[in-house]
């Protein structure tokens, strides 16, 4: 497992994980997943990476300082070779899972591969590169020029029904600042992107050539427009650009679809259709791996997960999704719509714990019946942060203007922005760029199983990504009253320090309220009152005390 917080190291850690499987593995009808037990004599090498990696794959690697290893080089082809020769038909390999999904109805066949001295009992093999080298040193303002003094007075766009679920996540002015996802690769994972070659909301990624290509994990082709309507709806939320009637929180962005998801079906299959999936997002150079699916039962019950099983280092996608995120990619994955069911937690690989795992509120911000909770097993906060997904707007399969429930449209609405935020702030690594969302989110000081660090807000996610508690805030800075109804007060301790205090209240949409400045001194007690007129609600107070910033939140009754 990884998390990189604020200090960067390079960390390598190999973790072996049996599933208790054998060495084929039915993964649906006819299917079978053969594992192999190494990489030896291979054609290809970590020196020689532009036979295996795209230019853009490689580049990323080179920014973050990923070393190129074991898990990049693809699979035996003389392995391979021999299972063709045998007779099994092999629709693709996983260089990360190393092995290959095999197609036969002859069980006999099957047990004579279990044989080859190449096949091994199945393991999953996560080999995790920690990659952050030093603190940190990023400006505590803003180093872009803000909107408003620019002299902007209207939105870039008109975002039609789409305004409130960009609206909660204060990504408009982001919108204004220039940054809506442009030059930055998204690949979607999902069960089908119906007709959206056909759809006028998508009209504009085609006509600036924004679709970078697709893939079809589950036909084995190219075709993904005639599948199921999920992943259209869910690149929607993201793509969509009719001005005045639904724009998507990163309309400019690069796009290359992936259906991993056979909707048809609940099969394990569908978990290294998500691995290979993911593989590919990595090899062309995708920037975000986005995932509205989740797994918990299937169809064969005795492969199903438990809630011990989500702790980060046991589903196949799990394992997936946080290699892939050791390669350098944001993975951005919805947290399942369990949580007025039995199982009621989140599914893998929600409980990767390299991952964005997103929540559902409505559109006020509450928690969503339906969203699936945390936290994981071992107890990490999941999930991370929460976006509208009760009656989000989608596009429909007719190409109308609709609404649907779901974390499948929090996922996406929150991978947009963050798409929009990685564009304004590329310094940012994939770690770094979590702990931006999370540290600017509405419970950023108290989160919770429901809705994680809460509705981020991405503005302040771009003027202070660095926005930590590096002290003990309750000893430091005290609200008083809060809830407050005309005044409060805050109390700050120095510690004997004379330091340089600046305060600010931002309401939910970003607007500042209130700004004083002063120098404190040991203990010192600030007033604020005539607060009558402000309407009822949540507040943010952001504080920068010396070099430190911290960000708490308080209600007007």
């Amino acid at each position: 497992m990884f998390r990189v917080g604020k200090y960067i190291s390079l960390v390598a850690v190999i973790v072996f994980i049996s599933v208790s499987l054998q060495a084929q593995v039915r993964v649906a009808p006819d299917k079978y997943w053969v594992a192999f037990k190494d990489k030896a004599n291979s054609s290809y090498s970590i020196e020689k990476p532009e036979e295996f990696l795209s230019e853009r794959a490689i580049q990323r690697r080179e920014k973050y300082d990923i070393p190129i290893n074991g898990l990049d080089i693809p699979v035996n082809e003389n392995y391979i070779d021999s299972l063709l020769e045998h007779g099994l038909e092999v629709f693709y390999s996983s260089k990360w899972l190393n092995g290959v999904l095999v197609y036969t109805t002859d069980t006999n066949l099957i047990k004579e591969v279990s044989k080859f001295d190449f096949v091994i009992d199945f393991e999953l093999k996560k080999d995790i590169i920690v990659k952050v080298e030093k603190e940190l040193e990023l400006p505590s303002e803003p180093i872009y020029k803000f909107a408003q003094l620019q002299g902007l007075t209207e939105n870039v766009y008109d975002y039609g029904y789409g305004q409130n679920q960009i609206d909660m996540l204060n990504g408009v002015k982001l919108h204004n600042e220039g940054f809506d996802g442009k030059n930055i690769l998204m690949a979607i994972l999902d069960a089908g992107f119906y007709r959206v070659n056909q759809l006028s909301a998508f009209d504009s990624i085609w006509q600036n050539g924004q679709i970078k290509g697709v893939r079809d994990f589950v036909d084995i082709d190219t075709m993904v427009w005639d599948a199921d309507s999920h992943g259209m709806k869910v690149l929607s939320t993201i793509a969509s650009n009719l001005p005045g009637q639904f724009v998507g929180t990163a309309p400019k962005a690069d796009f290359f679809l992936i259906r991993t998801e056979d909707a048809a079906s609940e099969n394990i299959i569908e978990e290294f259709n998500w691995v290979a999936g993911a593989e590919l997002a990595d090899s062309i150079g995708a920037d975000i791996v986005h995932s509205s699916l989740g797994y918990s039962n299937f169809d064969d019950t005795t492969l199903s997960h438990t809630y011990a099983d989500m702790n980060g280092d046991i589903a196949p996608s799990t394992i997936g999704a946080d290699i892939a995120a050791s390669k350098g990619m944001l993975v951005v994955v919805s947290a399942g719509n369990e949580g007025n069911d039995a199982w009621q937690y989140i599914t893998a690989p929600g409980d990767a714990d390299s991952v964005l795992t997103v929540g559902a509120t409505d559109r006020y911000g509450d928690y969503a019946f339906f969203s699936s909770v945390g936290p994981t097993v071992d107890g990490r906060v999941k999930p991370n942060v929460t976006a509208q997904g009760l009656s989000a707007t989608v596009i429909a399969i007719n190409g109308d203007i609709s609404t649907s429930s779901g974390t499948s449209f929090s996922g996406p609405i929150i991978a947009g922005m963050a798409a929009s935020l990685w564009q304004a702030r590329p310094e940012l690594n994939n770690m770094a760029l979590i702990k931006a969302m999370e540290n600017n989110a509405s419970q950023s000081v108290a989160p919770d199983s429901l809705l994680g660090y809460g509705l981020p807000d991405f503005y302040m996610a771009w003027m202070y990504p660095t926005a930590i508690e590096t002290e003990d805030i309750e000893n430091q800075i005290q609200i008083y009253p809060n809830p407050f109804n005309e005044s409060f007060e805050i109390n700050i301790s120095t510690r004997s320090e004379r330091k340089n205090v600046s305060i600010q209240v931002y309401d939910l949409n970003g607007s500042k309220i209130i700004e004083k400045k002063l120098t404190v001194m040991n203990k010192t007690t600030v007033d604020f009152s005539g607060l009558n007129a402000i309407p009822a609600g949540m507040y943010f107070v952001k504080l920068k005390v010396g070099e430190n910033i911290y960000k708490l939140k308080m209600l007007k009754q």
